[in-house]
C-alpha cells in the first residue's frame, strides 16, 4: 500500500486542501479492492443483467411507438404521426450525450435513476394525452431522458479491466440491440388488436418494473463514489482518518460549488468534442448508427416488403423473430474469438485494443451483402417472402456484430472516458435511427423497393471501410489521440513495480471470460 499522499496536488493535478495535506486520499489504482472492478463474478453479473433490462427498456421504448403510428394518424385525423419517432430517437441521441459525462462525475446509480424516472414521466405524458401535440412533448421529454448505453457501457468499464470485459461488452450490446427488435415483435399484436393508449401503458409497465429492480438491487460502479462513501465509513467507525478523491477535490464546498461554469461547459462538450476529434469515434459511429438506423427502417419498410404477401401487423412482427435470432447469433459467434484472445493473454501476449476489430473484419461485410440479397428477393410474388428473412438474418449478425465491436473497441482505447466516447456512439446510432423516419417512407415509395435497398447496399459499403483502416493503422491514429495517451499513462503507472493486489484480483476475472 502506497504511503498518504503529502503533496499539494491530486490526480488531474487539482489541488488538496491544506487541511487535508498529510492526510490519506483514496486512489482507485492503490485502493483497488474497496472499486466495484474487485467484485465477485456473480456480482458483477447481477448487476450486469440490470445493465440489460435497462437497455432493453429504453430501447424498446423507442422501437414499439412504430406501431403506433398509423393508429395515431387515424385518431387524430393526421398523416404525421411517424414525427414521434423523430421526437424520441432525436433527442435520445442528445441524451446520451447529455447524461453520459455527468454519470462519470457525479455516480452512475443515481444518473440511471433519474434518467428512468424522467423516461417514465414521458410515457405517462404521451399515454394521458388528449393531442398529437402532447404525445410529441412527452416524446422528446423520453427522449432527452434516457441515458442509453453510454452510461449503461461506462458501468461495464467500471466492473472489468480492459482485458477481461469481452463477455460483460458482448452481453450489454446483446440486449441493447434486442430491445429494439422486441418492441417491434410485441407492437404488432398490440396494435391489431388492443386500442393505441395500450402501447404506451404497456411502455410504463416495462419501464417501472426495471427502475424498481435498479433502485432495490444496482449498486454504485464510479470508482471515486465508491472510494468517497468507503472513506467516509471509515471515518464514520473511528477506523482511519481518510478521504475520497471527490472530498478532497471538493473540500469545504457545497454540493452547488462543485462545479464552476467552465467545468460545467468541459463536462458538457467532452463527448461532442470526442466525437468530431476522435477520428475513432467518428468513423466508427457513423458505421453503427448507419446499421442502426436500417434496423429501425425495417420498421416501416417491413410494411411495404410484405404488404405484397398481405400480411397483417401481427404477421409482419413476427417477420422481426429472424432478425432476433440473428442477434443471439452474432453474440454467439464472438465466443471463440474471445477464448482465443483471452488464451493468448494468458501466454503472456499484449493484445493491442485493435485486436477487438478481428473478428468484425468479416462480420462487417455481411451488412452490404444482406442489403444486396434482399434487394432481388424483396419484389413480391411470385417469390417467397422467406427470402427476405433469410438476408435479414445476415444484415442482423453484421449489426450486433458492428455495434458490439466499436464499442468494445472504444472502452478498451478510452478506458476512463469511454461513458463519453461510447456517448458519441450512442448519439450517432441514435440520431441516424430518427432521422430515417423522415426519409424511408418516400425512399421506398419513389425508387421502389429494390432501387431503394440498392443505395443503401452502396452506402454500406462504404460505411464498412473505416473498420480495416483502424484494424491495420489503429496505433498510429490511437497516438495522436489526447484522451488515449493520457489512459496509456495511467496504465503504466499501475505496470511500474511489482504485481499488486489488483492484478492477482483480475486473474480470475481474465479465465472467466
Amino acid at each position: 500500500m502506497a504511503s498518504a499522499p503529502t503533496t499539494s496536488t491530486l490526480i488531474n493535478g487539482k489541488p488538496i486542501p491544506a487541511a487535508l495535506e498529510g492526510k490519506r486520499i483514496l486512489d482507485e489504482y492503490e485502493d483497488f479492492d474497496k472499486t466495484a472492478n474487485a467484485w465477485s463474478i456473480r456480482k458483477k453479473w447481477t448487476l450486469l443483467t440490470i445493465v440489460a433490462l435497462c437497455q432493453t427498456s429504453m430501447n424498446f421504448n423507442a422501437a414499439i411507438y412504430s406501431n403506433a403510428v398509423e393508429p395515431l394518424n387515424e385518431h387524430f385525423g393526421i398523416s404525421y404521426a411517424r414525427m414521434g419517432m423523430v421526437a424520441f430517437l432525436v433527442p435520445y441521441a442528445f441524451g446520451c450525450e447529455l447524461w453520459a459525462p455527468w454519470s462519470e462525475e457525479l455516480g452512475r446509480w443515481i444518473v440511471m435513476q433519474l434518467s428512468l424516472l424522467g423516461v417514465n414521466a414521458s410515457i405517462l405524458i404521451c399515454g394521458l394525452s388528449p393531442t398529437f401535440s402532447g404525445i410529441i412533448a412527452g416524446r422528446v421529454i423520453g427522449g432527452l431522458s434516457s441515458a442509453g448505453g453510454s452510461v449503461t457501457m461506462g458501468m461495464v468499464a467500471d466492473m472489468f479491466d480492459s482485458d477481461s470485459q469481452a463477455h460483460a461488452v458482448l452481453w450489454a450490446s446483446l440486449w441493447s440491440c434486442l430491445g429494439a427488435v422486441i418492441g417491434g415483435i410485441c407492437g404488432g399484436p398490440i396494435q391489431q388488436y388492443l386500442p393505441w393508449r395500450y402501447i404506451f401503458w404497456i411502455q410504463l409497465g416495462f419501464g417501472c418494473v426495471t427502475q424498481a429492480v435498479h433502485y432495490f438491487v444496482a449498486k454504485e460502479t464510479r470508482a471515486t463514489k465508491m472510494l468517497d462513501k468507503e472513506a467516509q465509513r471509515s471515518r464514520k467507525c473511528k477506523k482511519d482518518e481518510m478521504y475520497g478523491p471527490n472530498e478532497a477535490i471538493n473540500w469545504g464546498k457545497k454540493w452547488y460549488q462543485r462545479f464552476d461554469i467552465k467545468e460545467i461547459a468541459e463536462t458538457m462538450w467532452r463527448p461532442y468534442r470526442m466525437l468530431f476529434t476522435e477520428p475513432i469515434v467518428l468513423f466508427l459511429s457513423l458505421l453503427s448508427g448507419f446499421a442502426d438506423a436500417l434496423i429501425f427502417s425495417f420498421f416501416e419498410s417491413y410494411g411495404y416488403v410484405f404488404a405484397q404477401w398481405s400480411f397483417t401487423p401481427t404477421q409482419i412482427s413476427l417477420a422481426l423473430l429472424p432478425l432476433a435470432g440473428s442477434y443471439v447469433a452474432g453474440y454467439l459467434s464472438f465466443f471463440p474469438v474471445v477464448a482465443r484472445h483471452d488464451a493468448r493473454r494468458r501466454r503472456g501476449e499484449a493484445l493491442p485494443p485493435e485486436s477487438r476489430l478481428w473478428w468484425l473484419l468479416f462480420q462487417v461485410a455481411l451488412l452490404p451483402l444482406g442489403l444486396l440479397g434482399s434487394a432481388f428477393v424483396a419484389s413480391g410474388p411470385p417469390l417467397h417472402w422467406s427470402g427476405v428473412l433469410v438476408f435479414s438474418v445476415l444484415i442482423g449478425v453484421a449489426n450486433f456484430s458492428i455495434y458490439y465491436a466499436t464499442i468494445d473497441y472504444m472502452v478498451a482505447s478510452y478506458g476512463e472516458y469511454s461513458a463519453s466516447a461510447t456517448g458519441g456512439n450512442g448519439f450517432a446510432r441514435d440520431f441516424l435511427a430518427g432521422m430515417c423516419a423522415l426519409y424511408t417512407g418516400r425512399m421506398y415509395k419513389t425508387l421502389g423497393i429494390r432501387n431503394a435497398q440498392l443505395v443503401l447496399f452502396g452506402l454500406a459499403a462504404l460505411f464498412c471501410l473505416p473498420v480495416w483502416v483502424f484494424y491495420y493503422f489503429g496505433p498510429e491514429i490511437r497516438k495522436k489521440s489526447r484522451f488515449a495517451e493520457q489512459l496509456a499513462e495511467k496504465k503504466e503507472k499501475k505496470s511500474c513495480g511489482s504485481r499488486s493486489g489488483r492484478d492477482r484480483l483480475l486473474d480470475p476475472v481474465i479465465s472467466v471470460a
